[in-house]
């Protein structure tokens, strides 16, 4: 058990390098640019502009396959994080990107589906995903992208997951 007495920046860094070492597990977030901001135990996906997620340079507009392969790895990060959460409260895991066997195993996507509602402009793109449901073997998520204003989505999806056994 963890001791409630443990100073705040080290509850901080602990929990911040535990993300880390969840995201590090998955090279294409590092290709895209995919970063997270985590506040407590709410996670907000963050993706810089890059010129190579443009799809269609005369709009420009961020391709669709970039919007969705963002929002997927929202929501599996998300889902990943919030399993793991009182784990890591606990002290039972200690996950480290240099200790393959210290992280957790990613849930496997079921099915996706993607609602685009405006295109992606040349900016950086915000997403928050929410668990709906997570039991011992399946989970539903559901994402919101946005760029400026949160209230005017980019694209909003839903997920079904298979959770890791064991």
């Amino acid at each position: 058990m963890m001791d409630r007495r443990e100073p705040l920046d080290q509850i901080k860094s602990r929990r911040d390098s535990a993300l880390s070492a969840l995201v590090s597990g998955v090279p294409y977030l590092t290709w895209m640019g995919i970063r997270f901001d985590r506040r407590g135990d709410e996670l907000t996906a963050i993706l810089p502009y890059d010129e190579k997620l443009i799809g269609n340079p005369l709009l420009p507009a961020i391709h669709g396959g970039v919007t969705a392969a963002f929002l997927e790895t929202a929501a599996i990060i998300e889902l990943a994080w919030t399993a793991m959460w009182e784990d890591l409260e606990s002290g039972r895991i200690v996950p480290d990107a240099a200790v393959t066997d210290s992280l957790p195993r990613l849930p496997k996507t079921i099915d996706f589906t993607v609602d685009y509602l405006r295109s992606g402009l040349p900016r950086d793109a915000y997403a928050r995903a929410r668990v709906v449901r997570s039991g011992r073997r399946y989970a539903s998520v559901q994402v919101e992208a946005w760029q400026d204003n949160r209230a005017r989505l980019l694209a909003q999806a839903t997920g079904h997951f298979l959770m890791p056994q064991g």
